[in-house]
């Protein structure tokens, strides 16, 4: 589970076999105060992937710069480069999604949730649900953790 905010515009493509997938990377803030006291800020950097009809409102919905929630699992892929060398990428395959920004940008609802089909079952596979009708309050009841 991670919030942060879209470093670009979601990447949407078509595999040979049909299926929707979009790519897009989330940055996260964390920031403490150190020992002496000033205030220090580190930014990470997640990979994000997600497939069929949540791929599909991600390119349609999300745009660089708005604030998501992201939820699902870590996934490793390795590779042989052009140069012969290894390499692998670690990325979040995106199982659920909620649009966080109170903006409005680009249609999209606040605090709207996406989800797979088969990770939420009493959500529509075609229509997307949203979240709560609360405007910008936010309740404890809301808080996924």
């Amino acid at each position: 589970m991670i919030i942060g905010n879209l470093t670009r515009d979601p990447e949407v493509k078509t595999t040979p076999s049909g299926q929707t997938v979009a790519s897009f990377s989330v940055a996260t803030n964390f920031i403490w105060t150190d020992q002496s006291g000033e205030k220090q800020k580190k930014v990470e950097y997640h990979n994000i992937v997600a497939w069929r009809r949540l791929a599909e409102i991600c390119g349609q919905y999300l745009k660089k710069g708005n604030k998501v929630y992201i939820e699902g699992r870590l996934q490793t892929r390795d590779w042989e480069a052009q140069d012969g060398s290894k390499r692998n990428r670690t990325e979040i395959v995106a199982e659920n999604m909620i649009m966080l920004d109170t903006k409005g940008s680009s249609g999209s609802e606040s605090g709207s949730q996406y989800s797979q089909p088969q990770t939420t079952a009493s959500q529509s596979q075609d229509a997307p649900v949203p979240e709560s009708d609360s405007g910008d309050e936010i309740r404890i009841e809301d808080i996924p953790f």
